[in-house]
């Protein structure tokens, strides 16, 4: 058995979208209620977390994002109520507080992963990340703490590392970040088309990176067996072509057939099935390394029971089914 080391903090509470935004700070609190359930045999809370200085989140987030857009972000919390680049990325007087909590758990899960610390780690932190693009927020997303995750583990090991997306929505920003690069690969099935439009199987990449991107989109109604063969199949391609060192993921829930935000129809055990695949993907390639971060995920009693079902599995309930 394998304890999941878990990473979270209350500042990522502080962000508020505004009233019957589905992107609420109860995302978080249902996550980590449902998580202690689990026990500390499989979930290893890290107790009294420092986060890292908002200088060193800061100086990290410039290899992700345009410093002329953090200023951006960091003003327009000092004017809330306002939004960044659309009306569904609202930011609120606390938002700042939690949109460095995020990347800063991200940076310090990643550190001490590549420090030998953990095997398996989960991110339970918000906002989501994956949309965030160098210069523009997008669908709840402002700073992508994936692309960070991936860009801290590939600099620090100095190999190939896979970031694995399983939300219902492509993660546009993190694949427009390591697009022409050859040390990070990207595998995603969502939902198409659909938000935020991208994520065809023709995108593959360019330059060093071409091959590299490994889209699956799948149609609305997409169940348990088609979303999880879709990722086995990619997951087997990609890690063969790249043998990575680590695998981050991206761990989106809106799949879950009782959210309304997406078409696809998953229950927690399609979850558990991809937690499965990435598992002994990561086990094959990467030494059993796999960072996990909170991506989507809106209906509160599903996502809650899904992050349960992915931690558990990643803490060595393989095989339940």
């Amino acid at each position: 058995m394998t304890r999941v080391r878990l990473y979270s903090h209350r500042d990522c509470e502080s962000h508020l979208p505004g009233l019957g935004h589905p992107e609420s700070p109860e995302r978080v609190r249902r996550v980590l209620q449902a998580l202690e359930g689990l026990g500390p045999d499989r979930v290893e809370p890290v107790p009294d977390i420092v986060l890292p200085s908002e200088d060193d989140v800061l100086g990290a987030l410039k290899w992700i994002h345009d410093p002329a857009y953090l200023e951006r972000v960091r003003v327009a919390c000092e004017q809330a109520p306002s939004h960044v680049d659309s009306p569904d990325c609202a930011v609120s007087e606390g938002s700042w507080p939690s949109l460095m909590a995020a990347p800063g758990l991200v940076l310090r899960a990643a550190l001490d992963q590549a420090s030998g610390r953990f095997r398996r780690g989960f991110i339970a932190a918000r906002p989501p990340s994956h949309h965030a693009e160098r210069n523009r927020a997008r669908g709840y997303c402002f700073f992508n703490g994936a692309a960070l995750a991936a860009e801290v583990l590939t600099r620090a090991s100095g190999g190939p590392v896979l970031v694995v997306d399983f939300d219902a929505h492509h993660g546009n920003g993190t694949q427009r970040h390591f697009w022409e690069r050859a040390d990070v690969g990207y595998v995603s099935v969502h939902e198409y088309p659909a938000f935020p439009g991208s994520g065809g199987a023709d995108e593959i990449g360019e330059g060093a990176g071409r091959g590299l991107t490994r889209n699956v989109p799948l149609a609305a109604g997409g169940d348990d067996a088609v979303v999880a063969t879709a990722l086995e199949n990619a997951l087997e391609e990609m890690c063969s072509r790249m043998q990575p060192v680590a695998v981050v993921v991206s761990a989106g829930f809106a799949g879950h057939e009782a959210d309304a935000v997406s078409g696809l129809k998953m229950t927690k055990e399609g979850f558990r099935r991809i937690t499965r695949a990435i598992i002994q993907a990561a086990d094959a390639w990467a030494e059993g390394r796999i960072l996990s971060v909170l991506e989507g995920g809106y209906d509160l009693d599903a996502l809650a029971s899904s992050v349960t079902a992915h931690v558990e599995v990643l803490g060595g309930a393989s095989t339940v089914n």
